[in-house]
């Protein structure tokens, strides 16, 4: 599983575009995020997020969690069933090491 953010997009859709124009506003709702901080939610994809923090978000936004998140499934992986055989993994075959070193004959 995976995610899409459109926090970028539903800022801009508020005429909000620059991540300075969030900082105050969640300054406003006990949130003191830094500079940094705020450009970083703003340009990336979270991986942890307060509570606290995507409430303000929603209410600054006026939108739902599931506005700002979207989860996307990546990969989705085939159950086990018994007896299934794995296939063999390409083997790397083991190899010597020779080391020179300078003013020694080989």
């Amino acid at each position: 599983m995976d995610y899409v953010w459109h926090l970028r997009a539903k800022m801009a859709e508020r005429g909000m575009f620059a991540t300075t124009d969030l900082q105050p506003r969640l300054a406003e709702r006990g949130l003191a995020l830094s500079r940094e901080q705020t450009y970083r939610l703003v340009t990336g994809q979270p991986q942890r997020l307060s509570m606290a923090t995507l409430i303000a978000l929603c209410d600054i936004l006026e939108c739902t969690p599931n506005d700002l998140i979207e989860p996307r499934i990546v990969e989705a992986s085939a159950k086990k069933v018994a007896g299934d055989v794995n296939p063999v993994k390409s083997r790397v075959s083991a190899r010597r090491t020779t080391i020179n070193r300078p003013g020694h004959a080989q």
